[in-house]
């Protein structure tokens, strides 16, 4: 798979806290969502940037002690993407967990 944030994945990434990076995820779950049912490959693009970058969080050693709960939002991010089979999760979901992420990480820098 092709790296999709190539500065971020050489270390920009690292610079950005964890509010941050998962407000990051978080915008592109909320363009995943819109595109859900609209065009499939926005849609699948979308979640592949998503997952791109909670993989770099996941990386990221800083967070070692929050990998269980980086990990298990990756697992449920792939669950929504397929469907929700297996946990039920749909992206409104995530939309609304890693919104929370964004409005904290938004409130520090203001």
């Amino acid at each position: 798979m092709e790296i999709q944030h190539p500065g971020l994945a050489a270390g920009g990434w690292a610079k950005l806290s964890l509010l941050q990076q998962l407000g990051n995820v978080g915008s592109e779950v909320s363009r995943a969502q819109r595109w859900q049912n609209k065009d499939p490959l926005l849609f699948e693009c979308a979640m592949s940037r998503a997952l791109e970058l909670l993989d770099l969080s996941i990386q990221d050693p800083r967070w070692r002690h929050r990998l269980k709960e980086l990990a298990r939002s990756r697992e449920l991010l792939c669950d929504a993407w397929l469907g929700g089979k297996e946990y039920g999760t749909q992206l409104e979901d995530l939309n609304r967990y890693f919104f929370h992420f964004a409005l904290a990480a938004r409130r520090l820098i203001l």
